[in-house]
Order: structure tokens, then C-alpha cells, then sequence
């Protein structure tokens, strides 16, 4: 047969120029809805778990996998050698995957577990979103599949993998929509309908692609022909595919949890290293790489030994914090991704090539998400794969110089030092007298800074690096312990602390339970002080003040509920005829503070049983019986982060509704980065319920865990209630604030974080 007889395939000049456009804005419409609904879903589960980080770093693991399914199907789609059936199939599935729209929370589960509560969420966010999240996460390896046999007579056809850059910008660019415009402007019941628009929109476009590959047999063009068969990737390279995709997965939540844990289990904030996350994709897979893998190095090697240098330490300065630890997570993930393009193999492996790239994403999710919090009793997963991920750069081949050898031992021998030396001081009075421990903490960085210029300086030896790293790293967590930790315990909510320190002022020993770097409760040992409340919850804080006036009105007995237990303090103002309940998320909270070997609250300073209800206290709250409480505590803080959810129009209407005709709820809202009071207030006003405002300021000479700085919000039943408070010159009006209020429809942390910002100034 010769050329002129046989069908004509498109040539340069026949070949649609729509097509690159088409399947660039396919590709990136449903990047955009992928990562949009992830948020989103995040948003309205937490209701339901407390608002923990973990909800975030589970939902990873979901997502991960579901994004592995997806891939897994567009790699199956490609045994059928007809791309117009490929189109056909991928089409039936996205019109079964819509009919679990519009996007809702499935009940089918019932309420979560507390035993085992990330499975609960697993399974509950597969029967809410699984189907249409797989359905359109297969579209960015499937298109680009397509792509290849429709453009493979043309250069770009070659290189398919230009158009994953395009799939995550458009993700990165949806998730920085939507802390920054969708969740300020938007309520989340919008969101939902929006997300289920675009949807639609997206089977358009699909549809629009069919016919395109229709209208070329049309035409007489011939049906694209499969891709010649490659050589089969080898086993250890795909194994290397898989490490080079799990280190960047695995740090993304690390990074998340460790920032997120002290300001606030918000999506606006997960979205963060999430974002730069796809970010490094879009550079790794350019053409022309914004960033240079040569430069990458360079600069991951740079902030890898700062942030080691930094990881344990908490500062003021949080945004710095934040920097380093972004930046040195970001230019980690840059290196492993910009060494996974250069391994990507030929057009015909393309899905293979994702699907291994997707495993990598669901071993490092579950790393973090589910196999770290049962085998760890701290968050050590996070500085163990910063560490390990310095052996993923280039080993280099020459023989080791002897300069090279002194620098790794010097930065070992000055990252030792450091936590020797203050363990001298520790046992040195006169020397500890005369030196703070904020300064000894100062010097202590200083010293791991300069160890942390010498791994830098052996940066092009991998092995040699990590063991710089790992040195840093474990001498700034001995030194930034804080205490000598008598405990440590992990669940999935977070890792609780007990120590055991010495407080001349508060007759010698004294039990501190801390979550994160907050404190918990502290309970002193003395016999004269066993049952003195501390913290927060003294008699002179606004915690304090309610529940003494309380029950000075209620002398027959006042009915109390606690959102949030921590060490049982409030316990201790229990009287006989008083009835204590404790609404905690958590069931090792409510463990820890039963034991007596540390805290004896509840067990020993009570007079009579204290009840404690285990769940979100939305959900088990709401099955108490309405004017059942005279007093209703809000102190449900996981360390330093809000569980935006209690503090919502309903939440507080919730409250409201369970409290007596004379009931009050105190909302305790000290906070160090989220202005969280004018929300709160605004929720008040909308409900027409009088409310009253105090900060306390802790009174020096006390003890060190006598009392603390509180800020509280306190709301009443009716202006009756409000009575006793409306006299003590203590509490204060608040001037009326045009903040928005929260909803379980509307939260704008991202306000809330700028007021802040604005107020420290």
C-alpha cells in the first residue's frame, strides 16, 4: 500500500489548534475542584472531632488515597486501545459519581468513635465524597494519556507532562482561593452548590473532548494509535519513585501539625504547605524550571539546617517560625519532586508513572496520619523525615575530602555541646542563679546555629548531612523540653505531657499537664495546696469568679458543665450537693486526670462523683436536657488552637438553651494568635443574649502555676443573670462591634489572625 492510499492521519498544518487549550482548561478546572473540596470537606467534618489537627492529617490520608484509586483507574482505562471508549467509560462514571451531589456529610456512620476515631472519618468521608473525588482526581494522568495519542504527531505531544504543571497551578491557585476569597465570602452551604456548578461544568468539557476525538474520525482522520511500547520501569527505580514521592507527603503533614497545633485547627491554615506542596509540582514539571534543580539544592540544604536548628524551639516570634519551617519544607519537596521529573519515563509509562507518584503520597500520608500516633509518643515523625529526606539528595561519587570530614564532625561535636552545657548549669546554682533560662535558651540556638552552618557546608554528602542534621535536631529538642517530662502520652487528638516541677511558692512540688506548649492544669502536691485550683480555673480568674458566685447562688447546689477537662481543676470547687459534668473529646484527657499518681481533682478533692460525657461536645451537649445547667464553661482549647465550631451563633444558642432562667456560659478566649473575642461578641449580639467582657491580669509572687492571664467572655440567659456580674466593676461592657459573627456556615479566621496581627502592633 503505498502512502497516498493509506488514511491520513493530521498533519501540523490539519491538527485542531483548540486541542492544547481544551485539555489545559479541562485539566485545570478539575485540578481546581479537586483541591477546593478538600478544605471544604476538612470544614464540615470538624464539627464533629473538636477541630484537632489530626482531622487534617487524616483526611490526607484519605484524600491520598482516593487520589491513588483514581490514578489506579485511569491506569486500567488504558488497556482499552479505543480512545473514544475511554472517553465513553470515563464519562458513564462521572455522571454515577454525581449522583452523591450535592456535597454533604454522610450520617450513615452515625457519630464518631472516640476508641477509634480517625477509621470513623476515613470511612465517613469515602461514603460522603469518595466517588466523585476518585472519579475526577483520574483526570490529570488520564487527559495527558489522551493527549499524547491525540497530539503524538506533534512536539508537544512528545511531552505530556507539561500539562501536570498546569493541573497544579490550577490546584495551587484554588487553594489559595479559598482561605483569601471563598471561605470570607462565601457560607459553606454556597460552597457546596458552587463546587457542584463546577462539577457539571467539568462533564461539559469532557464531553467537548469526546466530540472533538469524534469530529477527527469525521473527518476521515484515523483513530489515535496506542503509544509504542517502552522498556518496563525497573523495580528499584520505582522504589525510588516512591521515596522521592512519599518524603514531600509525609512532610506536608508534619509541617501542618506542627504549625497549626498553636493557632488554630483551621483550613485556611492547613491549606499552607498544602499549597506550596502542589507549587513545587508546577516548578518541578516546567519546561524551563522557575527554580533550577542546581538552586533547589542549594537552598534545601540551607534552610534544612536552619529549620533543624529551629524545630524544637517555640518562640514570640511566630511568623519567623513559621518562615523557616515553610521554606525549609517547600525546597525539600522541590528537591525530591524536581528529582522525580527527571526520572519520569516515556508517554506510554505516563500512568504508571502517577500511580506510583500517588502510592509515594499515600505511604507518607499514612505515615503521619495513621502509623505515627500509635507507634510515637510525641510528633517525631515530622523532624525524622526532615532528617531522612537529606539521604534523597544526589550522593556524590567523588572521593571524600578531608575538610569535608571536619566539618561533619565539628557540626556533631557543636550540636553535643550544647545540651551538656546546660546540663552543667542545671547543676550549677550559682551559675543558673545569675543566667535566666530564656538566655541559656538563646545561647543554646546560637550554638546549634553555628553546627548548623557546618552541615551546610556538607550538604553535596548526603549520609554525612543527615547525621549533622540528626545531631541538631535531637540536642534542640533535649534542650527545649522545658521539663523533665514524667510522662508522655499520644492519641489521636494530640500528645499530652505530665511533669513534675518544684514551686517553693506553692509548698514544693507541683504536676503540670500541657498539650502543645499550653498548659493544661497544674495541681501543687503540698498537702495545704492539694486542692487549691490553679491556673485558668483560681478563685480570682474569671473561670474562678463565675463559678464562686455560682454557687453562692445556688447554695442548694449548682449544676455545672466543663467543655473541656484538662487536669480536673474545676473539679475542686465541687461541693456535695453540686452536680459537675465535663464535656472531653478525648479519652485520654479524661484518663490522665483520674490517675492519681498525677492529678486528684476529680478523684480526691471533689466532694461526690463528677461526671464525664466522652465526644464533641456539640453533639453530646445537644442531647442534655434544655435549663439544665446553672453555669456552662467553654474551654476547649487543643494547646493553643480554637475549635472555631464552639464558638458559633448555634453553638452559643446551644448554650443558651441549656442553661437555667439565671444560668450564665463563660467563654474562655485568651488566645496568643487569633483575636477571637469580637466573633464571640458578635455571636452574643446577634442573639440578642447580654453579655460582659474581662481580661486578668495573673498577680506576681504567687507561684509559677498559681494563676494565669485570662481573658473570658461571659453571656447570660436573661439580663437577670447578668446581675451579680453587672456589679462587680470587673467585668465590662463591651462597645457593640460590626465583626461578622461566626456560623457553622461562616468562619473567617484568616480576620481574626490580621486583627492580631494588628493589635500586638
Amino acid at each position: 500500500m503505498t502512502d497516498a492510499a493509506a488514511p491520513s492521519r493530521p498533519t501540523a498544518r490539519t491538527a485542531d489548534p483548540l486541542a492544547p487549550i481544551l485539555f489545559a482548561v479541562a485539566i485545570f478546572t478539575s485540578a481546581c475542584l479537586v483541591f477546593v473540596v478538600q478544605p471544604m470537606a476538612a470544614k464540615l467534618i470538624l464539627p464533629t472531632l473538636g477541630g484537632s489537627p489530626s482531622v487534617w492529617n487524616a483526611s490526607m490520608v484519605f484524600f491520598q488515597t482516593a487520589l491513588l484509586v483514581g490514578y489506579g483507574y485511569a491506569h486500567l482505562l488504558q488497556r482499552l486501545s479505543s480512545l473514544k471508549g475511554q472517553v465513553g467509560t470515563h464519562l458513564a462514571l462521572l455522571a454515577l459519581a454525581a449522583l452523591f451531589l450535592p456535597l454533604r456529610i454522610s450520617g450513615v456512620f452515625g457519630d464518631p468513635d472516640g476508641a477509634q476515631p480517625a477509621l470513623w472519618l476515613l470511612a465517613t468521608l469515602a461514603a460522603s465524597i469518595g466517588a466523585p473525588f476518585a472519579v475526577l482526581s483520574a483526570t490529570a494522568p488520564l487527559l495527558q494519556a489522551w493527549y499524547a495519542r491525540v497530539r503524538a504527531d506533534q512536539a508537544d505531544g512528545a511531552n505530556p507532562y507539561v500539562l501536570y504543571a498546569a493541573s497544579n497551578l490550577g490546584s495551587f491557585l484554588a487553594l489559595l482561593a479559598y482561605p483569601i476569597l471563598i471561605e470570607p465570602l462565601a457560607r459553606l452551604s454556597g460552597q457546596r452548590l458552587g463546587w457542584s456548578a463546577g462539577y457539571g461544568l467539568f462533564m461539559v468539557m469532557v464531553i467537548g473532548l469526546g466530540l472533538m476525538v469524534w469530529r477527527r474520525r469525521q473527518v476521515g482522520a484515523v483513530e489515535p494509535a496506542p503509544l509504542a511500547v517502552s522498556p518496563p520501569i525497573p523495580w528499584r527505580e520505582k522504589g525510588m519513585l516512591v521515596l522521592l514521592a512519599a518524603a514531600p507527603s509525609s512532610l506536608m503533614l508534619g509541617v501542618t501539625a506542627h504549625l497549626t497545633t498553636d493557632v488554630a485547627s483551621a483550613p485556611f491554615l492547613w491549606v499552607i504547605p498544602l499549597a506550596l506542596y502542589l507549587l513545587t509540582f508546577v516548578i518541578a514539571f516546567q519546561t524551563r524550571p522557575a527554580i533550577p534543580p542546581a538552586l533547589a539544592l542549594g537552598l534545601q540544604g540551607a534552610m534544612a539546617a536552619a529549620c533543624a536548628a529551629l524545630i524544637a524551639f517555640r518562640t514570640g516570634e511566630w511568623l519567623l517560625v513559621f518562615t523557616v519551617n515553610l521554606a525549609a519544607f517547600f525546597f525539600t519537596a522541590l528537591m525530591c519532586h524536581q528529582r522525580l521529573a527527571a526520572r519520569r519515563p516515556a508517554p506510554d509509562r505516563l500512568t504508571e508513572f502517577y500511580l506510583l507518584l500517588s502510592l509515594g503520597g499515600v505511604v507518607g500520608g499514612a505515615f503521619n496520619g495513621l502509623v505515627a500516633p500509635v507507634v510515637f509518643n510525641m510528633v517525631w515523625e515530622y523532624p525524622l523525615v526532615l532528617v531522612a529526606a537529606a539521604l534523597l539528595r544526589p550522593w556524590s561519587r567523588r572521593e571524600m575530602q578531608p575538610w569535608e570530614i571536619m566539618c561533619g564532625v565539628a557540626g556533631v561535636v557543636i550540636a553535643f555541646l550544647g545540651p551538656l552545657s546546660m546540663e552543667a548549669v542545671r547543676y550549677a546554682p550559682d551559675v543558673r542563679a545569675a543566667i535566666p533560662d530564656a538566655q541559656l535558651i538563646r545561647i543554646a540556638q546560637g550554638v546549634l546555629g553555628i553546627a548548623a552552618m557546618f552541615a551546610f557546608l556538607v550538604r553535596d554528602r548526603a549520609v554525612l548531612f543527615a547525621v549533622v542534621l540528626g545531631a541538631i535536631v535531637w540536642s534542640g529538642y533535649h534542650l527545649a523540653r522545658g521539663y523533665d517530662w514524667a510522662l508522655s502520652e499520644r492519641s489521636f487528638f494530640g500528645v499530652m505531657r505530665v511533669a513534675r516541677i518544684d514551686d517553693p511558692l506553692m509548698g514544693g512540688p507541683v504536676h503540670v499537664l500541657m498539650h502543645g506548649t499550653t498548659l493544661h492544669g497544674a495541681q501543687a502536691q503540698a498537702r495545704s495546696r492539694l486542692c487549691q485550683p490553679t491556673l485558668y480555673y483560681a478563685t480570682s480568674t474569671p473561670l474562678g469568679q463565675a463559678m464562686l458566685q455560682t454557687q453562692a447562688r445556688h447554695l442548694d447546689g449548682a449544676r455545672v458543665g466543663v467543655v473541656g477537662q484538662g487536669s480536673g481543676a474545676m473539679a475542686a470547687y465541687k461541693r456535695q450537693q453540686d452536680r459537675l459534668t465535663f464535656f472531653e473529646i478525648d479519652p485520654m484527657v479524661d484518663r490522665l486526670s483520674r490517675d492519681p499518681r498525677w492529678f486528684s481533682f476529680i478523684d480526691g478533692c471533689a466532694d461526690g462523683p463528677v461526671r464525664t460525657v466522652i465526644g464533641d461536645a456539640r453533639l453530646t451537649m445537644d442531647r442534655e436536657p434544655a435549663g439544665s445547667y446553672d453555669l456552662l464553661i467553654i474551654d476547649a482549647f487543643s494547646s493553643d488552637a480554637v475549635p472555631t465550631h464552639l464558638l458559633t451563633v448555634e453553638a452559643i444558642r446551644g448554650y443558651l438553651r441549656l442553661l437555667a432562667p439565671d444560668g450564665v456560659a463563660v467563654l474562655h478566649l485568651s488566645n496568643r494568635n487569633l483575636e477571637i473575642t469580637l466573633p464571640a461578641e458578635a455571636a452574643a449580639q446577634s442573639l440578642g443574649a447580654p453579655h460582659l467582657h474581662q481580661v486578668y491580669l495573673e498577680r506576681p509572687g504567687l507561684g509559677q502555676m498559681a494563676e494565669a492571664s485570662t481573658e473570658a467572655l461571659l453571656i447570660g440567659k436573661s439580663e437577670a443573670a447578668m446581675q451579680p456580674y453587672r456589679q462587680d466593676d470587673r467585668w465590662r461592657r463591651l462597645a457593640e462591634t460590626d465583626v461578622r459573627p461566626w456560623t457553622d456556615d461562616y468562619v473567617n479566621l484568616f480576620g481574626s489572625l490580621v486583627r492580631q496581627m494588628r493589635y500586638s502592633r
